[in-house]
């Protein structure tokens, strides 16, 4: 069974659903995150764990993996999830937490990857599923898939393409995972 972590609008999430994956249960860091309400609409139970009601960000991921270990998760995708995990959720979960990167790794790290693959001036970007780990977006890559950067592109325009390959890449990948 998936769990789904999600901080956003659930746009990698909706992709997941579209693709008929057995998810079990969804979380949040945001209360507002808009993939909260795909997840209810869909019939999965979807909790949010907000930071400032813990006393650390450990006891929020311990709660968050409970949460998800109590609904038979065996497999942690984040998808537009944006806050780094820490190690008793790891630990919960090793070596089956995955997340999707709108950049090649390790070439382009972090929380901007779209503006840095611009800023570079490299030709081409791309989506990537990777393994999560203590790092950030250091674990190995699962799939990746190359997308052009056109002259005159913006983050905007650039990130609409790679969302568009994400949206396709992530559940195939998930689903290859879910096989094994």
């Amino acid at each position: 069974m998936i769990g789904v972590l999600v901080s956003g609008e659930g746009t990698n999430l909706q992709a997941l659903l579209d693709a008929d994956l057995p998810i079990a249960a969804v979380a949040s860091n945001n209360t507002k995150a808009k993939a909260l309400d795909r997840a209810v609409a869909a019939g999965i139970e979807a909790a949010a764990f907000p930071e400032t009601e813990f006393e650390s960000r450990e006891a929020r991921d311990t709660a968050m993996a409970d949460f998800l270990e109590e609904r038979g998760v065996n497999l942690v995708v984040c998808a537009g999830y944006m806050r780094l995990l820490t190690k008793p959720f790891l630990e919960r979960f090793p070596g089956r937490i995955v997340n999707t990167h709108s950049a090649p790794l390790p070439d382009f790290p972090g929380k901007t990857p779209i503006e840095d693959v611009l800023a570079a001036g490299v030709p081409e970007t791309a989506a990537t599923v990777h393994y999560v780990d203590e790092g950030v977006d250091t674990g190995a890559v699962i799939a990746a898939e190359r997308v052009p950067v056109h002259p005159g592109d913006t983050p905007d325009t650039l990130r609409e393409r790679v969302q568009a390959v994400e949206h396709r890449l992530l559940p195939a990948a998930v689903r290859t995972l879910c096989e094994r």
